[in-house]
């Protein structure tokens, strides 16, 4: 697996997840994901496109040309249309950026929000004496930012506290930044926190580390 953040910046979120610790008293799991699911459905959106596109060409040829397609030319023609859907197709695999035009949004969210539950239970950070436990995902593919507290945190964490993380980390997302995001979304989670911080941060509770995974 080809790690997406380099030696520097994960000590640095290593020595910052301690610290925002330590100050909240929450156990905090910050999670970089390549993509939260194969979305199968996009190669095949994108053949119809470039299908539908050399379709057009030509329908617009023939009318343009006409009788410039003779009955051995049709062969030509299909052809010419399946190779249009291939070649976007193939795109679609190739260059994430591409295939990212689409990906429906709602899918986004809903895939990249279950991967991070699956994490929240893998990791087991359920497993806090005090229920302090959260997971801070952002999955590049999807440009997706999660936050999921436990219980514990959920009555320390309103909804807008919440919303007002994700905000933080949105764009630096969005760039492809992954170290400024984790940052960002931990000065945030800390901010959020510190006004209901307990006297004791009742110790490191969850494994030390930053998770990395390509996905499904």
């Amino acid at each position: 697996m080809k790690h997406k953040l380099n030696e520097q910046e994960r000590q640095h979120l290593d020595r910052r997840v301690a610290e925002v610790e330590k100050k909240t008293g929450a156990q905090i799991v910050i999670a970089v994901v390549e993509r939260s699911d194969i979305h199968a459905e996009l190669p095949w959106k994108a053949f119809a496109l470039g299908a539908s596109l050399g379709g057009l060409a030509v329908t617009a040829l023939s009318l343009l040309l006409p009788g410039a397609f003779s009955s051995s030319s049709v062969l030509f023609a299909v052809t010419a249309v399946l190779a249009a859907g291939a070649a976007c197709s193939l795109l679609c695999v190739r260059l994430p950026r591409f295939a990212r035009l689409f990906l429906d949004a709602n899918a986004a969210e809903v895939e990249a929000r279950q991967y991070a539950e699956s994490l929240f239970l893998s990791r087991e950070v359920f497993a806090t004496r005090d229920r302090t436990g959260i997971v801070l995902c952002i999955s590049l593919f999807e440009r997706q930012v999660v936050v999921l507290p436990d219980t514990g945190l959920g009555r320390r964490l309103g909804a807008d506290d919440l919303q007002r993380v994700v905000a933080r980390m949105v764009n630096s997302v969005a760039n492809g930044r992954a170290a400024a995001a984790l940052e960002e979304g931990l000065t945030g989670l800390e901010r959020a926190l510190a006004r209901t911080a307990p006297a004791s941060s009742g110790g490191d509770e969850l494994p030390d580390g930053i998770v990395e995974e390509d996905g499904p």
